[in-house]
Protein backbone atom coordinates (compact mmCIF):
# COMPACT_ATOMS: atom_id res chain seq x y z
CA UNK A 1 0.00 0.00 0.00
CA UNK A 2 3.11 2.08 0.60
CA UNK A 3 3.12 4.92 -2.15
CA UNK A 4 4.26 8.43 -2.83
CA UNK A 5 2.12 10.98 -1.83
CA UNK A 6 1.03 12.64 -4.59
CA UNK A 7 -0.94 9.68 -5.80
CA UNK A 8 -3.40 9.80 -2.55
CA UNK A 9 -4.93 13.66 -3.31
CA UNK A 10 -8.68 12.86 -4.55
CA UNK A 11 -8.46 10.72 -1.07
CA UNK A 12 -7.03 13.69 0.62
CA UNK A 13 -10.15 16.28 -0.56
CA UNK A 14 -13.09 16.92 1.44
CA UNK A 15 -16.27 14.95 1.17
CA UNK A 16 -19.74 16.15 2.15
CA UNK A 17 -22.65 13.38 3.38
CA UNK A 18 -25.85 14.44 4.54
CA UNK A 19 -24.13 17.60 5.92
CA UNK A 20 -21.65 16.28 7.84
CA UNK A 21 -18.03 17.33 6.03
CA UNK A 22 -15.21 15.08 5.62
CA UNK A 23 -11.96 16.65 5.81
CA UNK A 24 -11.11 13.47 3.58
CA UNK A 25 -12.24 10.47 1.77
CA UNK A 26 -10.49 7.94 3.90
CA UNK A 27 -12.74 5.82 6.20
CA UNK A 28 -11.80 3.48 9.18
CA UNK A 29 -14.01 0.21 8.38
CA UNK A 30 -15.94 -1.43 10.94
CA UNK A 31 -12.88 -4.04 12.68
CA UNK A 32 -14.20 -5.90 15.80
CA UNK A 33 -11.67 -6.04 17.54
CA UNK A 34 -13.40 -7.74 21.21
CA UNK A 35 -12.29 -5.35 23.69
CA UNK A 36 -15.45 -4.74 25.69
CA UNK A 37 -15.69 -6.64 27.85
CA UNK A 38 -17.80 -9.50 29.47
CA UNK A 39 -20.53 -7.34 29.86
CA UNK A 40 -20.03 -5.60 26.12
CA UNK A 41 -19.89 -2.18 27.76
CA UNK A 42 -17.55 0.15 25.61
CA UNK A 43 -14.10 1.50 27.86
CA UNK A 44 -11.70 3.70 28.26
CA UNK A 45 -9.95 2.01 26.31
CA UNK A 46 -11.98 1.70 23.13
CA UNK A 47 -12.17 5.79 23.49
CA UNK A 48 -8.34 5.39 23.50
CA UNK A 49 -8.06 3.56 20.37
CA UNK A 50 -10.75 5.54 18.03
CA UNK A 51 -9.01 8.56 19.20
CA UNK A 52 -5.97 7.41 17.96
CA UNK A 53 -7.27 6.89 14.61
CA UNK A 54 -9.30 10.21 14.62
CA UNK A 55 -7.52 11.90 11.18
CA UNK A 56 -9.95 9.47 9.15
CA UNK A 57 -12.47 11.21 7.08
CA UNK A 58 -14.95 9.29 8.84
CA UNK A 59 -14.70 6.52 11.86
CA UNK A 60 -17.49 3.73 11.79
CA UNK A 61 -17.01 2.34 15.06
CA UNK A 62 -17.32 -1.31 15.10
CA UNK A 63 -20.01 -3.47 14.86
CA UNK A 64 -22.32 -3.61 17.41
CA UNK A 65 -25.13 -5.44 19.03
CA UNK A 66 -28.58 -4.44 19.07
CA UNK A 67 -30.29 -6.37 21.52
CA UNK A 68 -29.37 -9.46 23.71
CA UNK A 69 -30.53 -12.20 20.94
CA UNK A 70 -27.99 -10.58 18.13
CA UNK A 71 -25.09 -11.42 19.83
CA UNK A 72 -22.67 -13.92 18.87
CA UNK A 73 -18.60 -12.33 19.30
CA UNK A 74 -17.09 -12.99 22.74
CA UNK A 75 -16.57 -9.46 23.96
CA UNK A 76 -17.51 -7.37 21.53
CA UNK A 77 -19.40 -4.25 22.44
CA UNK A 78 -23.88 -3.59 22.42
CA UNK A 79 -25.89 -0.41 22.23
CA UNK A 80 -29.11 -2.00 24.12
CA UNK A 81 -28.72 -0.86 27.64
CA UNK A 82 -28.42 2.50 29.19
CA UNK A 83 -24.56 1.81 30.35
CA UNK A 84 -23.76 0.46 27.14
CA UNK A 85 -25.19 3.82 25.62
CA UNK A 86 -23.20 6.02 28.41
CA UNK A 87 -19.71 3.47 27.26
CA UNK A 88 -20.21 5.02 23.77
CA UNK A 89 -20.90 8.72 24.83
CA UNK A 90 -17.82 8.64 26.61
CA UNK A 91 -16.48 7.46 23.33
CA UNK A 92 -18.18 10.01 21.00
CA UNK A 93 -16.91 12.85 23.11
CA UNK A 94 -13.25 11.78 22.79
CA UNK A 95 -13.19 11.51 19.77
CA UNK A 96 -15.36 14.88 18.71
CA UNK A 97 -12.70 16.10 20.91
CA UNK A 98 -9.88 15.17 18.72
CA UNK A 99 -11.72 16.66 15.71
CA UNK A 100 -13.02 13.13 14.69
CA UNK A 101 -16.35 11.91 12.95
CA UNK A 102 -18.05 8.29 13.90
CA UNK A 103 -20.59 6.40 12.79
CA UNK A 104 -22.35 3.31 14.57
CA UNK A 105 -22.57 -0.10 12.89
CA UNK A 106 -25.69 -2.02 13.79
CA UNK A 107 -25.26 -5.48 13.90
CA UNK A 108 -27.44 -8.29 14.65
CA UNK A 109 -25.08 -11.91 14.18
CA UNK A 110 -28.30 -14.21 12.87
CA UNK A 111 -27.31 -17.55 12.79
CA UNK A 112 -23.14 -16.70 12.80
CA UNK A 113 -23.98 -16.82 16.53
CA UNK A 114 -24.29 -20.09 18.59
CA UNK A 115 -26.72 -21.45 21.20
CA UNK A 116 -23.80 -20.80 23.87
CA UNK A 117 -24.51 -17.11 24.31
CA UNK A 118 -28.03 -17.39 24.26
CA UNK A 119 -28.70 -19.45 26.99
CA UNK A 120 -29.50 -22.85 25.29
CA UNK A 121 -31.89 -21.69 22.83
CA UNK A 122 -30.57 -21.76 19.00
CA UNK A 123 -29.38 -18.66 17.28
CA UNK A 124 -32.24 -17.10 14.53
CA UNK A 125 -31.99 -16.57 10.66
CA UNK A 126 -34.15 -16.20 8.11
CA UNK A 127 -34.20 -19.81 7.33
CA UNK A 128 -32.51 -23.20 9.19
CA UNK A 129 -29.83 -23.66 7.07
CA UNK A 130 -26.60 -24.09 9.29
CA UNK A 131 -23.37 -22.36 8.23
CA UNK A 132 -20.53 -24.96 6.89
CA UNK A 133 -17.55 -23.57 8.54
CA UNK A 134 -14.81 -24.78 10.95
CA UNK A 135 -17.01 -23.68 13.89
CA UNK A 136 -17.86 -21.03 16.09
CA UNK A 137 -15.88 -19.51 19.47
CA UNK A 138 -18.36 -18.95 22.01
CA UNK A 139 -17.66 -18.71 25.45
CA UNK A 140 -17.31 -22.35 26.56
CA UNK A 141 -14.90 -22.61 23.48
CA UNK A 142 -14.93 -23.86 20.04
CA UNK A 143 -17.95 -25.65 18.82
CA UNK A 144 -19.12 -26.54 15.51
CA UNK A 145 -22.23 -24.07 14.09
CA UNK A 146 -25.75 -24.65 15.50
CA UNK A 147 -28.15 -25.18 12.68
CA UNK A 148 -30.64 -22.02 13.21
CA UNK A 149 -34.24 -21.37 14.34
CA UNK A 150 -35.92 -20.06 11.51
CA UNK A 151 -37.59 -16.18 12.75
CA UNK A 152 -41.56 -16.68 12.91
CA UNK A 153 -43.37 -13.92 10.89
CA UNK A 154 -44.35 -12.59 13.80
CA UNK A 155 -41.20 -12.15 15.76
CA UNK A 156 -39.58 -9.71 12.31
CA UNK A 157 -41.51 -6.56 13.63
CA UNK A 158 -39.54 -7.26 17.21
CA UNK A 159 -36.48 -7.32 15.20
CA UNK A 160 -37.12 -4.27 13.28
CA UNK A 161 -37.99 -2.48 16.92
CA UNK A 162 -34.67 -3.48 18.50
CA UNK A 163 -33.15 -1.42 15.21
CA UNK A 164 -34.89 1.39 15.80
CA UNK A 165 -33.95 1.37 19.41
CA UNK A 166 -30.69 0.88 18.87
CA UNK A 167 -30.73 3.68 16.87
CA UNK A 168 -32.13 5.85 18.85
CA UNK A 169 -29.70 4.62 21.55
CA UNK A 170 -26.88 5.85 19.23
CA UNK A 171 -27.99 9.11 18.20
CA UNK A 172 -28.27 9.75 22.48
CA UNK A 173 -24.88 8.75 22.62
CA UNK A 174 -23.40 11.17 20.06
CA UNK A 175 -22.82 9.97 17.02
CA UNK A 176 -22.60 11.64 13.59
CA UNK A 177 -24.93 8.38 11.84
CA UNK A 178 -25.02 4.81 12.27
CA UNK A 179 -24.49 2.31 9.56
CA UNK A 180 -26.72 -0.92 9.03
CA UNK A 181 -24.52 -3.67 8.83
CA UNK A 182 -26.17 -5.87 5.90
CA UNK A 183 -23.38 -7.41 4.90
CA UNK A 184 -20.84 -10.74 5.63
CA UNK A 185 -23.11 -13.37 6.21
CA UNK A 186 -24.99 -11.72 9.20
CA UNK A 187 -28.67 -11.75 9.79
CA UNK A 188 -30.07 -8.73 7.47
CA UNK A 189 -28.06 -10.51 4.84
CA UNK A 190 -29.08 -14.27 5.41
CA UNK A 191 -32.99 -12.44 4.73
CA UNK A 192 -31.25 -10.99 1.03
CA UNK A 193 -29.85 -13.99 -0.09
CA UNK A 194 -31.54 -17.08 -1.72
CA UNK A 195 -28.79 -19.46 -0.36
CA UNK A 196 -30.28 -18.43 3.13
CA UNK A 197 -33.48 -17.96 2.62
CA UNK A 198 -35.81 -20.52 2.15
CA UNK A 199 -38.98 -18.53 3.25
CA UNK A 200 -42.06 -18.59 1.89
CA UNK A 201 -43.95 -15.68 3.70
CA UNK A 202 -43.76 -12.10 3.23
CA UNK A 203 -40.08 -12.19 3.82
CA UNK A 204 -38.83 -14.61 1.02
CA UNK A 205 -39.50 -16.53 -2.00
CA UNK A 206 -38.29 -13.42 -4.25
CA UNK A 207 -36.60 -10.78 -4.28
CA UNK A 208 -38.55 -8.41 -3.45
CA UNK A 209 -39.43 -9.91 -0.90
CA UNK A 210 -36.03 -11.35 0.70
CA UNK A 211 -35.12 -7.37 0.63
CA UNK A 212 -38.38 -6.20 2.74
CA UNK A 213 -36.26 -6.54 6.11
CA UNK A 214 -33.84 -4.29 5.40
CA UNK A 215 -36.32 -1.90 3.75
CA UNK A 216 -38.21 -1.74 7.37
CA UNK A 217 -34.58 -1.38 9.07
CA UNK A 218 -33.66 1.63 6.88
CA UNK A 219 -37.24 2.53 7.27
CA UNK A 220 -37.07 2.31 11.66
CA UNK A 221 -33.63 3.48 11.60
CA UNK A 222 -34.12 6.93 9.60
CA UNK A 223 -37.71 7.50 12.06
CA UNK A 224 -34.82 7.85 14.69
CA UNK A 225 -32.43 9.78 12.04
CA UNK A 226 -32.66 11.37 9.14
CA UNK A 227 -32.00 9.10 6.44
CA UNK A 228 -28.74 11.47 4.97
CA UNK A 229 -27.21 9.71 8.37
CA UNK A 230 -27.84 6.63 7.63
CA UNK A 231 -25.66 4.43 5.98
CA UNK A 232 -26.08 0.67 4.47
CA UNK A 233 -23.16 -2.28 3.76
CA UNK A 234 -23.38 -5.04 1.83
CA UNK A 235 -21.17 -7.55 0.27
CA UNK A 236 -22.19 -8.89 -2.78
CA UNK A 237 -19.72 -10.91 -4.01
CA UNK A 238 -18.57 -11.95 -0.29
CA UNK A 239 -18.01 -16.21 0.99
CA UNK A 240 -17.73 -14.67 4.65
CA UNK A 241 -20.01 -16.96 6.90
CA UNK A 242 -20.67 -19.74 3.97
CA UNK A 243 -22.58 -16.71 1.80
CA UNK A 244 -23.11 -17.23 -2.16
CA UNK A 245 -26.37 -16.89 -3.90
CA UNK A 246 -26.26 -17.91 -7.66
CA UNK A 247 -29.07 -14.85 -8.26
CA UNK A 248 -26.56 -12.41 -6.46
CA UNK A 249 -26.63 -10.10 -8.80
CA UNK A 250 -30.08 -9.69 -9.51
CA UNK A 251 -31.06 -9.79 -5.66
CA UNK A 252 -28.27 -6.63 -5.10
CA UNK A 253 -28.95 -4.37 -8.25
CA UNK A 254 -32.48 -4.05 -6.74
CA UNK A 255 -30.65 -3.80 -3.14
CA UNK A 256 -29.18 -0.87 -4.79
CA UNK A 257 -32.07 0.43 -6.78
CA UNK A 258 -34.22 0.01 -3.89
CA UNK A 259 -32.01 2.16 -1.14
CA UNK A 260 -31.27 5.00 -3.49
CA UNK A 261 -35.05 6.15 -3.25
CA UNK A 262 -33.82 6.04 1.01
CA UNK A 263 -31.56 9.40 0.23
CA UNK A 264 -29.19 7.36 2.58
CA UNK A 265 -25.30 9.06 3.46
CA UNK A 266 -23.74 6.27 1.51
CA UNK A 267 -23.73 2.83 0.79
CA UNK A 268 -21.01 0.88 1.49
CA UNK A 269 -20.13 -1.90 -0.75
CA UNK A 270 -17.58 -4.68 -0.28
CA UNK A 271 -16.69 -4.98 -3.69
CA UNK A 272 -13.01 -6.17 -2.78
CA UNK A 273 -12.19 -9.81 -3.48
CA UNK A 274 -8.86 -10.02 -1.16
CA UNK A 275 -11.10 -11.78 1.67
CA UNK A 276 -13.06 -14.26 -0.76
CA UNK A 277 -15.28 -14.30 -4.37
CA UNK A 278 -17.99 -17.08 -4.45
CA UNK A 279 -17.28 -17.19 -8.09
CA UNK A 280 -20.98 -17.59 -8.97
CA UNK A 281 -20.81 -14.95 -11.80
CA UNK A 282 -18.36 -11.93 -12.70
CA UNK A 283 -17.73 -9.77 -9.53
CA UNK A 284 -20.10 -6.64 -8.73
CA UNK A 285 -17.77 -3.95 -9.09
CA UNK A 286 -18.60 -0.06 -7.53
CA UNK A 287 -18.88 0.98 -11.32
CA UNK A 288 -22.31 -1.21 -11.69
CA UNK A 289 -23.65 0.14 -8.46
CA UNK A 290 -23.09 3.86 -9.59
CA UNK A 291 -25.38 2.63 -12.24
CA UNK A 292 -28.37 2.26 -10.10
CA UNK A 293 -27.35 4.17 -6.87
CA UNK A 294 -26.72 8.23 -6.97
CA UNK A 295 -25.79 8.78 -4.02
CA UNK A 296 -22.15 8.49 -2.44
CA UNK A 297 -20.96 5.27 -2.57
CA UNK A 298 -18.25 3.13 -0.42
CA UNK A 299 -15.64 1.04 -1.48
CA UNK A 300 -14.02 -1.66 0.95
CA UNK A 301 -12.06 -4.74 0.94
CA UNK A 302 -8.60 -5.19 -0.44
CA UNK A 303 -8.06 -1.45 -1.96
CA UNK A 304 -4.51 0.19 -2.49
CA UNK A 305 -3.89 3.57 -2.16
CA UNK A 306 -3.22 3.48 -5.68
CA UNK A 307 -6.81 1.46 -6.71
CA UNK A 308 -8.50 3.54 -3.81
CA UNK A 309 -6.84 7.04 -5.54
CA UNK A 310 -8.29 5.50 -9.11
CA UNK A 311 -11.35 4.93 -7.69
CA UNK A 312 -12.34 8.08 -6.88
CA UNK A 313 -10.40 10.13 -9.80
CA UNK A 314 -12.61 7.44 -12.04
CA UNK A 315 -15.96 8.51 -10.26
CA UNK A 316 -17.04 5.41 -9.31
CA UNK A 317 -15.96 5.74 -5.58
CA UNK A 318 -16.64 8.50 -3.08
CA UNK A 319 -15.09 7.22 -0.16
CA UNK A 320 -12.97 4.09 0.25
CA UNK A 321 -13.00 2.26 3.68
CA UNK A 322 -9.81 0.61 4.89
CA UNK A 323 -9.42 -1.87 7.74
CA UNK A 324 -6.63 -3.66 8.39
CA UNK A 325 -4.02 -1.09 7.47
CA UNK A 326 -5.71 1.04 10.62
CA UNK A 327 -4.90 -1.37 13.04
CA UNK A 328 -1.42 -1.06 13.14
CA UNK A 329 -1.27 2.67 11.70
CA UNK A 330 -3.65 4.78 13.78
CA UNK A 331 -1.85 7.65 11.87
CA UNK A 332 -3.07 6.38 8.39
CA UNK A 333 -4.13 9.58 6.84
CA UNK A 334 -0.74 11.60 7.74
CA UNK A 335 1.40 8.67 6.48
CA UNK A 336 -0.58 9.04 3.00
CA UNK A 337 -0.36 12.60 3.28
CA UNK A 338 3.11 12.82 3.47
CA UNK A 339 3.91 9.39 1.77
CA UNK A 340 5.52 7.79 5.06
CA UNK A 341 6.13 4.40 5.35
CA UNK A 342 3.06 2.10 7.23
CA UNK A 343 3.81 -0.12 9.73
CA UNK A 344 4.33 -4.15 9.01
CA UNK A 345 0.58 -5.21 9.42
CA UNK A 346 -0.07 -6.81 13.03
CA UNK A 347 -0.24 -10.17 13.78
CA UNK A 348 -3.78 -11.95 13.60
CA UNK A 349 -3.72 -13.11 17.01
CA UNK A 350 -3.58 -9.94 18.05
CA UNK A 351 -6.97 -8.41 16.00
CA UNK A 352 -9.70 -10.28 18.40
CA UNK A 353 -7.85 -11.17 21.51
CA UNK A 354 -9.10 -9.36 24.61
CA UNK A 355 -5.58 -8.74 26.13
CA UNK A 356 -6.02 -4.65 27.30
CA UNK A 357 -3.87 -2.51 25.19
CA UNK A 358 -1.40 -5.06 23.49
CA UNK A 359 -2.04 -5.23 19.80
CA UNK A 360 -4.79 -2.56 20.03
CA UNK A 361 -3.50 0.93 21.36
CA UNK A 362 0.43 0.43 21.22
CA UNK A 363 0.79 1.04 17.72
CA UNK A 364 3.10 4.35 17.64
CA UNK A 365 2.27 7.09 15.12
CA UNK A 366 5.07 7.33 12.33
CA UNK A 367 8.15 9.61 13.98
CA UNK A 368 9.66 11.82 10.94
CA UNK A 369 13.27 11.92 11.09
CA UNK A 370 14.18 15.78 12.15
CA UNK A 371 14.55 17.88 9.01
CA UNK A 372 12.52 15.40 6.48
CA UNK A 373 10.14 16.70 4.20
CA UNK A 374 6.48 15.04 2.90
CA UNK A 375 5.70 14.92 -0.26
CA UNK A 376 2.73 17.22 -0.03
Amino acid sequence: MNAPADHARRLLEPCDIGGLVLPNRIVMAPLTRGRAGKERIPNVLMAEYYVQRAGAGLIIAEATTISEQANGWLESPGVYTPAMEEGWRDVTSAVHAAGGRIFLQLWHMGRASHSDFHGGSLPVSASAVKIEGDGIYTPLGKKPYDTPRALETREIAGVVADYRRAAARARAAGFDGVEIHSANGYLIDQFLQSKTNLRTDDYGGSIEKRARLLREVVEAVSAEWPANRVGVRISPNGVFNDMGSPDFREQFTYVATMLDRCGLAYLHIMDGLAFGFHKLGEPMMLAEFRRVFSGPLMGNCGYTLESAEQAVADGVADLVAFGRPYISNPDLVERLRHGWPLAEPAEMAAWYSPTGATGYTDFPSYEPKPGAKGLL
